[in-house]
């Protein structure tokens, strides 16, 4: 006689909240986890960028250089760099022991709204209002980009790199691909402005959030749609979406004040999460683990898939 096998395991969902952080930066613009999720940071409102100890809630440092608000953030695989944009049209790359700003990089013309760094950090990727996305070498003295890439009509509200890959999303209403390795470029038009883009963890996939209130799952090499997840609500703000760290599930923040989750396969809302009354401005989820940051007015909150929290450590 044989057993039946057992059932595989659900995965658990970020819906017990764990801990909020008040920023004290004004509204918060951005809120990111860094590359192992032990941190996390917070763009503000009042031209800072601050580090938090995730599992403390404590500040670790204050990064002040901007001269407007900070839009977004990103913290080398190392955690030796941080980069940010800002409204200033500027990008800042900062020693995060020193709080010291290393560069400022001027070139774009309008408030930059995305950055990121290539997996090495040598390369820092930044997308303006400006239609642009500039590529700056990290080492180099010159403060001229090292490569612009203006095929936007609109401009580039998000971008995401990963290896040799540029992924972009514009108001134009267009999804770019770049193979940088190849000089390749491919297009997928939405036919709404885009606000948020990534790539799924396997690679075979890329997300996309836009104003018509849908977010869609399209394969990354023939641009078929896989999926289609709506009932949340973005109308006029540049908000987020992600997956989660096994690509099972799919996030997006929403005007209404939750963070909707939808299971990845089946498209059915698995999650609404309530986090407030206002509207979800950024999320971001957990390099390997369960864990949600969400951002609203000028709180960030720590959502996770157990409630228990001891003697500073996370507890399953």
């Amino acid at each position: 006689m044989s057993f039946p096998q057992p059932k595989p395991e659900v995965p658990q969902l970020p819906q017990n909240l764990l801990r909020t952080i008040d920023c004290q930066q004004g509204a918060v613009r951005a809120v990111r986890f860094n590359a192992d999720g032990n941190y996390l940071l917070s763009c503000g409102s009042d031209k800072s960028l601050k580090l938090w100890s995730v599992s403390r809630g404590t500040l670790l440092k204050t990064y002040s250089g901007h001269g407007y608000e900070v839009l977004d953030a990103d913290g080398s695989y190392d955690n030796s760099q941080l980069c940010s944009c800002s409204s200033d049209k500027t990008v800042i790359l900062w020693d995060v022991a020193t709080g010291q700003v290393t560069r400022k990089l001027r070139g774009h013309a309008g408030k930059v709204n995305c950055v990121q760094f290539n997996e090495e950090a040598t390369v820092i990727l930044s997308g303006s209002i400006d239609g642009t996305v500039r590529c700056w070498d990290t080492r180099s003295r010159k403060f001229d980009p090292i490569q612009i890439l203006d095929e936007a009509q609109d401009g580039v509200s998000s971008l995401k790199v990963s290896e040799h890959e540029l992924l972009t999303g514009s108001v134009d209403g267009r999804v770019r691909r770049y193979d940088l390795r190849m000089g390749q470029l491919h297009v997928d038009f939405i036919n709404s402005p885009i606000t948020c883009v990534c790539f799924s963890a396997d690679g075979q996939c890329t997300l996309t959030s836009s104003l018509d209130s849908t977010v869609r799952l399209l394969d990354k090499s023939t641009g078929e749609m896989l999926g289609e997840y709506t009932g949340h609500k973005m109308k006029g703000y540049k908000l987020d979406c992600c997956l989660s760290s096994k690509d099972t599930h799919v996030l997006s923040c929403s005007e209404d004040g939750h963070v909707y989750c939808w299971d990845l396969v089946e498209g059915s809302l698995m999650l609404k999460l309530p986090v407030g009354k206002a509207v979800v401005q950024s999320l971001s989820f957990h390099p390997s683990e369960t864990r949600l940051l969400t951002a609203m007015e000028g709180r960030v909150q720590v959502w996770g898939a157990d409630c228990t929290y001891e003697c500073g450590t996370w507890t399953k």
